[in-house]
């Protein structure tokens, strides 16, 4: 027992000595990875202000940033490492590293293609911060494009983060885009109405919206004949892409074509249909023979035409009788 514990005594010793003795050697790594650590700050700042000139790369600066700072350091790690330990050389570490990189890309393999995403991303912009941008059923301004992933902001205030790999490889609509936007809609006039008159009435409404651009300028074309009446398809430019605004303009257009057509006299039908019951003929129709929903013929029957409300008051007085009066009157 005493052997074990003096051959321990003399462990802890052999340690001591080697810590007392590398003790100098620690330090100065520990001050040369804190000089780098400044150096990292300074090299991460001035990335940041060279890249953030331009308001379009704010992301850009950040990501640049981040990417210096972190080069500086893992630099500034070898060279202390170096500083404590002079038998450490890089390509040892760099030989570890190449036998476990294929174990760590399979393990970070989305991780790593989320970044790779972002930077291409950040690199080629196809949008910037503030866009609108609609990706599957994501629809919102684009509040930070970081390495990982794309935060956006939708029109009811809810943060969406969507991995950069999808934003990349998925199909994007940019909204905000181009300066203007073009809307349309569909407005129906009767048969009756003339169509270059309807035309004519719609464009001069539109003419007097705020928010709508005179060039191009507004558009309306027969799109269909339909069956209750002929379909125009209405087309004009808008001056702001935004979402909220675009609604406020199709707003007040949708209004705006609404009064004129009624102040110009010019019909807006809506479908309408007739229900027939299976004992109801046309007043002129009263041969029951001649019927042509094709209902077998009884004597007795009366050909006058059933209305709704007749039928209704008497499935009423039905179900009001009692089971025995419903007998006596079989």
């Amino acid at each position: 027992m005493h052997a074990y514990l003096y051959k321990s005594w003399q462990t802890v010793q052999l340690m001591l000595e080697k810590f007392f003795v590398l003790l100098p050697q620690l330090i100065l790594g520990g001050i040369v990875f804190l000089v780098f650590v400044g150096l990292a700050l300074v090299m991460r700042w001035g990335v940041e202000r060279l890249s953030g000139r331009y308001q379009y790369a704010r992301n850009l600066a950040l990501v640049l940033g981040r990417l210096a700072q972190a080069v500086v350091l893992a630099f500034g790690l070898l060279v202390a490492a170096t500083v404590v330990a002079p038998s450490f050389h890089t390509a040892d570490l760099i030989k570890v590293l190449g036998v476990g990189g294929i174990a760590i890309g399979f393990a970070f393999r989305d991780i790593l293609q989320n970044f790779l995403a972002g930077i291409i991303l950040l690199l080629h912009q196809p949008f910037r911060l503030g866009d609108q941008i609609r990706i599957d059923e994501f629809e919102g301004t684009v509040e930070a494009i970081e390495t990982r992933a794309t935060v956006i902001k939708t029109y009811d205030s809810r943060r969406v983060v969507i991995p950069n790999s999808e934003v990349f490889t998925k199909a994007l609509i940019v909204n905000t885009a181009y300066e203007s936007r073009r809307a349309e809609q569909v407005v129906g006039i009767g048969y009756g109405d003339d169509i270059e008159t309807a035309k004519r009435v719609i464009v001069k409404a539109l003419s007097r919206i705020e928010g709508v651009l005179d060039n191009p300028a507004p558009q309306v074309l027969v799109v269909e004949l339909a069956d209750f009446n002929v379909q125009l398809l209405v087309r004009y430019w808008l001056a702001s892409t935004e979402q909220e605004k675009l609604l406020e303009v199709r707003d007040r257009a949708m209004m705006a074509i609404k009064e004129s057509l009624n102040q110009a006299g010019i019909d807006m039908p809506y479908p309408t249909s007739q229900v027939l019951f299976h004992d109801q003929t046309e007043e002129s129709d009263g041969d029951r023979s001649r019927q042509r929903e094709g209902w077998p013929v009884r004597r007795g029957d009366s050909p006058q035409p059933r209305s709704i409300a007749a039928v209704i008051h008497h499935s009423l007085t039905n179900q009001s009788k009692e089971p025995g009066e419903k007998r006596d009157a079989a």
